[in-house]
């Protein structure tokens, strides 16, 4: 199993140390969120602290960026730090969030994404080959790629690229176009089996590709500390979570595999009146272990075996994206000898 963490996002002047210290622990790797921090900038922080540390957004919010502003991004990553490091994680973000957050245009994400991926990799493969630039889609078009503003050229891979996913369409150009697919954490193991792995393996399968080269990241929270208040804190935490997101009927398809489709529009008709104070009290405690892998240090090597393995190859160990986990380096090596399909090219 691959385990990965947060990073202070809030204050660039600790993210050196905190990665170093992660990396000390025997960590993976790192993942930033667009939330309230911009995902890139304490990645290439941490990046310049460390040796092997992974570097992952998780996610950046994709049509908010130009697809040639992301390959420079990860092209200096990857040439700074080496293309194994370098994982670029993108999402799509609701319509909500496009138009009124970032004010850009909306239009159905998943062919768009498909496009955003394609774009990327075309840009890469110019700068890479030395070749002439010719993108050309509905959503994107790169033709001009004049010398004065080519990169300067590295040894070694180009980064990876991940597309975060939830429902049928956006799962099915995961598959089909990127490297590693981010699972929301609002996802059971059930959902996951049932409903997420069929179309995972044949979006694979169209593609001529193997399981062992493509990454499944995420899919659950993960609920531990080093004591039982520590626990019950964060279960609390993911309570509320968990009734946050099942309010948004986007999320529904994993309340209905388990007989929960009234929860999620109670949930929702409560986010209208303006309820949020209470809606984790509608949450029960077995709803909760659904969503997560919950335990003490000395009991997570189980829990995340039994919520996760076999199916999800790497976890955040911060059900908080705020708050790193403090797990110790022994229990990392363990959680790391959990066994897992995918195989990481450095």
């Amino acid at each position: 199993m691959r385990i990965f963490t947060t990073l202070p996002q809030e204050d660039l002047r600790k993210v050196g140390p905190a990665a170093k210290a992660i990396e000390a622990a025997g960590y993976t790797g790192v993942s930033t969120q667009e939330n309230k921090h911009e995902p890139f900038l304490s990645l290439a922080v941490a990046g310049a602290d460390t040796e092997r540390l992974e570097l992952h957004t998780g996610v950046a919010i994709a049509f908010a960026r130009s697809p040639m502003a992301v390959a420079n991004i990860g092209w200096d990553m990857a040439a700074s730090y080496g293309g194994g490091r370098v994982t670029i994680g993108i999402g799509s973000q609701v319509r909500a969030h496009n138009e009124r957050r970032f004010s850009v245009p909306w239009s159905p994400p998943a062919p768009r994404i498909r496009e955003y991926v394609q774009a990327v990799r075309a840009i890469w493969k110019a700068w890479k080959e030395g070749s002439k630039l010719a993108y050309e889609g509905k959503h994107y078009t790169f033709t001009l790629m004049t010398p004065n503003f080519v990169p300067e050229p590295y040894e070694g891979s180009l980064p990876r690229l991940g597309v975060a996913a939830v429902g049928p369409a956006m799962l099915k150009v995961a598959a089909e176009e990127s490297d590693d697919v981010k699972l929301h954490a609002f996802c059971t193991r059930k959902y996951l089996t049932e409903s997420i792995m069929p179309i995972l393996e044949a979006g694979l399968a169209a593609r001529g590709r193997t399981r062992e080269s493509f990454e499944i990241s995420g899919g659950g929270f993960v609920v531990t500390g080093k004591d039982d208040a520590a626990v019950a804190e964060l279960f609390d935490w993911v309570r509320y979570r968990v009734a946050f997101y099942g309010s948004t009927p986007a999320y529904w398809p994993v309340f209905e595999a388990h007989g929960l489709g009234d929860l999620g529009r109670k949930l929702n008709a409560m986010t209208r009146a303006g309820q949020w104070n209470e809606m984790a009290k509608e949450v029960s405690d077995d709803v909760v272990h659904l969503f997560a892998a919950v335990g003490r240090h000395d009991q997570l090597e189980k829990a995340i075996s039994q919520r996760f393995g076999g199916l999800v190859d790497s976890i955040s160990a911060s059900a908080n994206s705020a708050k790193p986990s403090d797990l110790p380096p022994d229990l990392v090596q363990d959680l790391g000898r959990i066994p897992t399909r995918y195989q990481h090219q450095a």
